[in-house]
């Protein structure tokens, strides 16, 4: 374990920021997430957190449920470096979001001030082909263009979990989508247009720091019906090794794995030099197999994310293993969410949260070490 915070520091670990209108399996996950870092930094897990109740206190360790958009507003909470946080500070709004993966359709597409055009160029051998659009005539501009290629994925910035997205096969279907985006939103965050593909393998490549914990992790996500029927994230498994990607590297991954450990390794060295204000100390990569309208192989990473997110648990639970045991070098863990009133409860050590939701109904959230995960962990 690490090291008791000094008189100095303070000893909180707080759920903080969170949206007004999270919902109960959210907060669960987030003060989950907030009691075992808590136990990881050697802190206390302080609920119901507000800054206003410690004002002449150290700032805690902060478990937000987002990234936390602007150096400014992160250094009115105390966050200067990513060792005060989980998570991550962009220098704005776009760069949060899925927006950043792909260029504009057009070198005079309107696009806010600080966006970077020369990162798409950087990033076109690792990402798949798309575009991002600041204004509705930008989308259509796009989208005609990609459905030229095949269909193509419309892909709110800001969505999580699957939730959002639309597939389109023709400019009827196209003009539908579009125009139920928000206009607004468009112009603040972007819009993602991304060729589709079919049979796709989703994985899943990240690196987070912990006081002075350290891992790095490969693995795939699955997909599961909620309870619309809706396809969306259902876990991750993931193999994780103590240190970072070169720690990752030296494991014993498959062709897939490793392909996707380097597209993710060059994505974020592109993005961190492309913004150099952001800071995270978690960063994850999803990164997608599959085949695009002629049959092609193709692989890409799909988005970006510097916040607490759906593999967020296993990490946990793997540096809680890699914590409890010096030698363990690596470990197999998991995260699972499935939706319906006769989903199995989980094992008291893996839950977060079983039961029923007022945003998405009945849904069961679990996470942690796998029973024959690697090291007889």
């Amino acid at each position: 374990m690490t090291k008791h915070p000094s008189p100095s520091e303070s000893d909180l670990v707080v759920a903080y920021p969170r949206r007004a209108n999270a919902s109960e399996h959210e907060i669960a996950s987030q003060e989950a997430l907030a009691s075992r870092l808590a136990a990881l930094l050697g802190r206390r897990f302080e609920p119901g957190y507000r800054p206003s109740l410690y004002r002449d206190a150290p700032p805690p360790y902060y478990v937000p449920d987002r990234t936390i958009i602007g150096l400014v507003l992160a250094a009115r909470l105390g966050i200067t470096r990513a060792a005060d946080l989980y998570g991550g500070v962009a220098p704005h709004s776009f760069v949060a979001g899925k927006s950043i993966t792909h260029g504009l359709p057009d070198p005079h597409s309107k696009a806010p001030k600080a966006w970077v055009a020369g990162l798409a160029e950087t990033l076109r051998d690792v990402v798949l082909t798309g575009y991002t659009a600041f204004t509705p005539q930008d989308a259509e501009t796009a989208g005609m263009r990609l459905l030229k290629r095949g269909p193509l994925r419309i892909k709110p910035p800001d969505g999580t979990a699957g939730r959002g997205q639309v597939v389109v096969r023709n400019a009827a279907e196209l003009h539908a989508a579009l125009a139920n985006q928000s206009v607004m939103a468009m112009r603040r965050l972007g819009l993602v247009l991304e060729e589709d593909l079919e049979d796709v393998a989703t994985y899943s490549v990240g690196w987070s720091r912990v006081g002075k914990m350290e891992i790095s992790y490969v693995g795939t996500q699955s997909l599961t019906p909620d309870n619309g029927g809706v396809s969306v994230y259902g876990g991750s498994e993931l193999r994780l090794a103590r240190g970072g990607f070169d720690a990752l590297r030296a494991l014993d991954l498959a062709p897939r794995e490793r392909q996707a450990v380097d597209l993710a390794c060059r994505y974020d060295t592109a993005v961190s030099t492309a913004y150099p204000e952001l800071f995270a100390s978690r960063r994850n990569y999803d990164i997608a197999f599959g085949r695009d309208a002629s049959g092609q192989t193709r692989a890409g990473v799909l988005e970006q994310s510097w916040r607490a997110g759906g593999a967020s648990l296993a990490e946990l639970a793997a540096m809680q293993a890699f914590a409890l045991s010096p030698s363990l070098a690596t470990v197999r863990a998991a995260t699972r969410e499935r939706y319906g009133e006769n989903q199995p409860r989980p094992i008291p050590q893996h839950l977060v949260f079983h039961g029923k939701d007022s945003a998405v109904g009945h849904i069961s959230k679990s996470g942690g070490v796998l029973e024959d995960a690697d090291g007889g962990a």
